[in-house]
This record gives C-alpha cells, sequence and structure tokens, in this order.
C-alpha cells in the first residue's frame, strides 16, 4: 500500500481544528479587549475633563466660597 505524504489522519486534523480554534480565540480576545477599553478610557478622560472645568467656573462664579482666602488669626 502506497501512503502519500499528504493524506493526514482524522485525529491528526481534529487536534489541528482544535489548536487553530484556540489560537484564533486567544487573538480575538485581544482584538475585543481593545475595542472596549479605547472608548471606556476616552469617555473617562472626557468626563474628567468637564468636571474639572464645571468646578473651575463653579468657583469663579460663585464669590467668598474660595478655601484659598483663609486669613491667619
Amino acid at each position: 500500500m502506497i501512503v502519500s505524504p499528504f493524506s493526514i489522519s482524522k485525529t491528526l486534523m481534529k487536534k489541528l481544528q482544535l489548536i487553530a480554534i484556540i489560537t484564533s480565540l486567544f487573538f480575538l480576545q485581544a482584538c475585543v479587549h481593545k475595542i472596549v477599553t479605547v472608548p471606556v478610557k476616552i469617555a473617562y478622560k472626557t468626563t474628567k475633563g468637564i468636571a474639572k472645568g464645571t468646578v473651575a467656573v463653579g468657583k469663579a462664579i460663585i464669590p467668598g466660597d474660595s478655601d484659598d482666602d483663609k486669613k491667619d488669626d
């Protein structure tokens, strides 16, 4: 019986498919992580900047509410 070097047994083929699926899952996990974390970081930084700006405007508008004006007795 002549065995072709290109004939692969069914068990080896199943193992290769399983390895390919697991490898692709790891690569996709990294992509999903990037897709989720980048917008969250941008939203956090934007909200943080808006909150700081709002506090600064509030301190500028409200007279006599600054902690910087404390006098030593």
